[in-house]
């Protein structure tokens, strides 16, 4: 004959409880507007695709989702907002290659892998390295070449502390480009000074540029996308112009608290794989040259895994640290 004492019992009681509570908490979910910590500047190319995502969830999910923009130290702040809140799916985290190259570039007070559990990818997209249309420049060639006649005197503005200022170092390093790397808070920031002419090098997302690459008040020397792109077929890849390391992918999704339940978890990966299915959708994300991302938590987490390694050399090798 079993006994069980009273504090066994109590435990039991209380697993039992909380395996049949876990699933109806995710049935009910939501039950009140969800924040979505986006650790970016306003009008940068992570907030403009977490405004459109937040737009689309609120009728799947049928309550508000809130955008919460905590920018400072290169994703730092934000990130760790979220890493502190509660695990109950209403605060989530709209992350980018940030969330993988913090721990190698600079000291972070949480552990991305411990303290965040996958929830879905978004989208990918690719930076373009681009420069003034005052320069004597329209190929990377003739570009280096001029850095290299006018040593000192081309700056290149990159985002402070994110993956932008390593693809900006990795094509210093590999180019051999005379550049000054000038050190942004955000691209929103560095624009007015680039089309001033006090910058002459920015590395954009599509999303940012295209219409500044068409009205001509930028231009592209190269893509860092494995292909050439439909919306500016003209502009060469980093490959094909002998720069093989820089083709790099832009990429961002959605993380949460790591105890949060695995049911609500997939509760908001179904609502964003939908949304990312929706013709809506992809007509918006088409314009900003973005490509969607669906998969499960368990892909994101696995690609997450995949790319460390990657940046990691980067930050490596160009010797970027943020203190």
């Amino acid at each position: 004959m079993v006994l069980l004492t009273r504090r066994g019992l109590t435990g039991g009681m209380a697993a039992a409880i909380a395996a049949v509570s876990t699933p109806a908490l995710a049935q009910s979910y939501p039950t009140r507007p969800i924040k979505l910590i986006v650790p970016y500047t306003a009008g940068s190319p992570n907030d403009v695709m977490a405004r459109l995502l937040t737009q689309h969830l609120q009728t799947r999910l049928g309550q508000p989702v809130v955008v919460d923009n905590k920018p400072g130290g290169g994703t730092v702040i934000g990130t760790k907002a979220a890493a502190s809140a509660e695990a109950d799916g209403y605060t989530l985290l709209f992350i980018s290659s940030a969330l993988v190259i913090d721990p190698a570039m600079k000291h972070v007070t949480y552990d991305p892998f411990k303290e965040f559990t996958a929830v879905a990818s978004v989208n990918t997209t690719y930076w373009l390295i681009t420069i003034s249309p005052s320069l004597p420049a329209t190929t990377l060639k003739e570009f280096v070449a001029y850095t290299k006649a006018h040593p000192g005197t081309v700056n290149f503005a990159a985002t402070q502390g994110t993956a932008a200022i390593l693809v900006a170092e990795k094509f210093k390093q590999d180019s051999g480009a005379d550049l000054f790397i000038i050190p942004y808070k955000g691209g929103a920031a560095a624009l007015p000074d680039f089309l001033g002419g006090r910058i002459q090098v920015l590395n954009p997302t599509p999303s940012t540029s295209l219409s500044l690459i068409r009205a001509g008040k930028m231009r592209p020397l190269l893509i860092t996308s494995p292909a050439r792109t439909a919306g500016l077929p003209d502009v060469p890849t980093a490959r094909e112009v002998g720069l093989p390391e820089l083709t790099l992918e832009f990429w961002a999704g959605v993380m949460a608290p790591a105890a949060t339940p695995p049911d609500i978890v997939d509760k908001i990966n179904a609502a964003i794989n939908d949304t990312l299915r929706s013709p809506d959708m992809k007509d918006s994300m088409n314009q900003l040259g973005m490509d969607a991302k669906i998969g499960s938590p368990r892909d994101f987490a696995a690609f997450i895994k995949d790319e460390t390694p990657r940046w990691t050399a980067i930050v490596n090798s160009t010797g970027v640290k943020l203190q």
